[in-house]
């Protein structure tokens, strides 16, 4: 099964609040999201990199709430469909924002030779977190705590006050574990990818 069946299934199986619907047909048939990078020139910088990103931090999320110490020690239980919300759209604001292009690299006979990448150019520059709870808040309806770890789901990597990040992480767990299952994907599964 391909990675956008996968995420179709995944999606339709557990997300099934009013503008569900909708929502996946904007993915699917008026924006990029199949074929979009996650990222220029990072993980998944490649055609298609986006939806398996999304599936990776979904898995990672749900591995991470599965931990007996997690359940146990800490209490965290989610319904499946916020844990697909959060998961699978985190980064809906990546949607239209790379371009493809070439550029130029030296190879290793010391010869420049162009090779295909892509360039970031986002023409609603709405911040990260905060601009994929905008575009998921016009089809469906977030709770707190989903729309919470959607706009806190980089942690402390970004330029905002460090006290607001932490506050957030502590006041909602789910964000910290999106951070987390993020950051998990990110820099262990997809690292060699680009």
């Amino acid at each position: 099964m391909s990675a956008k069946e996968t995420f179709i299934q995944i999606y339709r199986e557990n997300i099934r609040r009013d503008g569900a619907e909708a929502l996946l047909d904007y993915l699917e048939h008026k924006s990029d999201f199949f074929t979009a990078p996650a990222s220029a020139r990072f993980h998944g910088a490649y055609a298609g990199g986006l939806c398996e990103h999304s599936l990776n931090v979904y898995h990672c999320l749900c591995a991470y709430l599965e931990r007996e110490r997690v359940q146990e020690l800490y209490a965290l239980e989610y319904p499946a469909e916020s844990v697909a919300v959060a998961a699978l759209l985190h980064d809906l604001c990546k949607i239209g924002c790379y371009k493809a292009g070439s550029r130029n690299v030296k190879g290793s006979d010391g010869k420049w030779q162009s090779v295909p990448t892509f360039f970031y150019e986002d023409t609603l520059p709405y911040g990260h977190g905060e601009k994929s709870v905008y575009i998921i808040s016009g089809f469906l309806k977030l709770t707190r705590e989903e729309a919470m770890a959607i706009r806190w789901h980089m942690g402390f990597s970004g330029d905002e006050d460090k006290r607001l990040v932490g506050q957030a992480l502590q006041q909602y767990p789910l964000a910290f574990a999106l951070s987390l299952a993020d950051m998990e994907a990110t820099y262990f599964l997809e690292k060699d990818e680009a």
